[in-house]
């Protein structure tokens, strides 16, 4: 039986080649106040084609020390992102832009 820790998560940064950053999201009680607290818990992984993007759903599982901060290896993309994260990022920069000419000129 395989005995190596399965994690899922979603991709937050894809920029290093070879290596993706997962960030999975768990609650636990706070002990006094008794509420629900999110905590979040980052990985890296190693990505040998470079397959998985920002925004993607993964499965990472446990291997061999790859570097430093490199302790597990992408073992499956569940679930693609529908629209690149960066796409989205420059319209609304273009879009605010656009809204910051427009009241200049009417201040003018």
């Amino acid at each position: 039986m395989d005995h190596k820790k399965r994690i899922q998560g979603e991709v937050v940064s894809a920029t290093n080649d070879k290596t993706i950053k997962i960030q999975t999201i768990s609650y636990k009680k706070h002990p006094l106040y008794k509420k629900r607290v999110e905590t979040r818990s980052t990985y890296y992984a190693h990505d040998e084609e470079n397959a998985a993007n920002v925004g993607d759903t993964v499965t990472i599982v446990e291997c061999r020390p790859m570097s430093k901060t490199k302790r597990f290896r992408l073992e499956s993309i569940d679930k693609k992102a529908l629209v690149k994260i960066k796409v989205l990022e420059e319209e609304a920069v273009k879009e605010a832009l656009h809204e910051e000419d427009e009241t200049t000129e009417e201040a003018k």
